[in-house]
Order: structure tokens, then C-alpha cells, then sequence
């Protein structure tokens, strides 16, 4: 990864590989060392401050370019973190041709995942009163393993390629959970008023 980098471009990539095949590139000498400096002290922050991205800081950053270039024994693994709480909500623009196969995709995804992975407490998709093609999904894993795991799913890429020409845009902002107790008493709470 080089040049317009981000979270959210990481996010992405991460759908669709693990986080062993990502690594940080220059472009040196194409682009001035003043702001491969800056770039560099950008990603390092951001690596840092966002929590599900924390763990893979220094495989980014070098450890899987050194196993690449044979420099490491062994292969590299996320540091820490791997059984914190992953919670997302998802941003997604959906072309309006595309929104009702787009519905069907989401839904069976959602569904399948929720029923098959138990690492998956939560997939909730929500659509915009106001905006049909703004779709909004909560996603809660029990941990970066479970997120991992999730994403090689069959199910999983069955949706990811078959939406990939459906969305216009996509955001995976991470959410910290202010009062992780309360929200496991949600859970709890709907399990309950379910079998009344």
C-alpha cells in the first residue's frame, strides 16, 4: 500500500485478503521523500489509534515484507487484540438500478452468517427512510479471528463479488463501544422477549 492510503482502504482490502498479503510500499523514488515522510507518520498514527487495525501494525508495516524477502523465520501473526470485540457500521451507496438484486444479496448474507457463524453476534442491515440506496449494516464480531474467519466464508464472497458492480460507495468505520455490558444485555434482552 502506497500513496492515497487509509483506514478505510485497509478495511476494504481486508474483505477480500488477510491481513499476511498487506504491506506498506513507498514509491520511493517517484514521489519526494518530504512526503513519504509525512505519509509514512500518518499510517503509523492511524494504525495506532484505530483498534481493529491496531494488531496488524507491524505486519503492515514490515513484518510481511521481511517474510516475503525470506528475512523472518516465521510467518507473521497480528500482535494482540485477536479476542476484542469488533463492531462496525457499515456505509454503503447502492446504484439505484442495482437495488433490489443488491437487498437480496445483503439479506441472504446477513442471514446465512448469522445462523452459521458463531463468531458473528451480529449482522443488521437498515435502509434509509429518506434515501432508498443508503444502506447501513451493524456488524459485531466477537473478535478479528471470527471477522477472519467470516470473510472466507462462501457465503461471504458469493456477496462480495456478486455486489461489487451494485455499490457506488463504501465506508467500514469502526465504533467503539461505550458500554460493552449493556449492549451484551440487549442481546440477552431480545433472546428473552423472543421465546415469550
Amino acid at each position: 500500500m502506497a500513496g492515497a492510503h487509509s483506514p478505510e482502504t485497509i478495511r476494504m482490502m481486508l474483505t477480500i485478503t488477510t491481513p499476511d498479503h498487506l504491506l506498506y510500499g513507498s514509491d520511493y523514488p517517484y514521489v519526494a521523500p518530504q512526503v513519504l515522510t509525512a505519509s509514512l507518520a500518518r499510517m503509523k498514527q492511524y494504525l495506532n489509534e484505530e483498534h481493529d487495525l491496531a494488531p496488524f501494525r507491524e505486519m503492515i508495516l514490515h513484518k510481511n515484507a521481511e517474510w516475503l524477502l525470506g528475512k523472518a523465520k516465521t510467518k507473521p501473526t497480528a500482535d494482540e487484540h485477536h479476542g476484542k470485540m469488533i463492531v462496525r457500521m457499515a456505509e454503503i451507496e447502492v446504484f439505484p438500478q442495482y437495488l433490489s438484486d443488491y437487498l437480496s444479496f445483503a439479506n441472504e448474507v446477513d442471514r446465512l452468517s448469522v445462523e452459521r457463524e458463531p463468531g458473528v453476534i451480529c449482522l443488521f442491515p437498515m435502509q434509509s427512510a429518506e434515501d432508498s440506496t443508503q444502506i447501513r449494516i451493524l456488524e459485531i464480531y466477537a473478535s478479528d479471528d471470527a471477522y477472519q474467519s467470516h470473510i472466507k466464508t462462501d457465503h461471504f464472497q458469493k456477496y462480495k463479488q456478486g455486489t461489487l458492480h451494485m455499490v457506488k460507495s463504501l465506508k467500514l468505520p469502526s465504533m467503539q463501544p461505550l458500554d460493552p455490558e449493556t449492549m451484551k444485555q440487549i442481546f440477552r434482552k431480545q433472546n428473552s422477549t423472543g421465546k415469550k
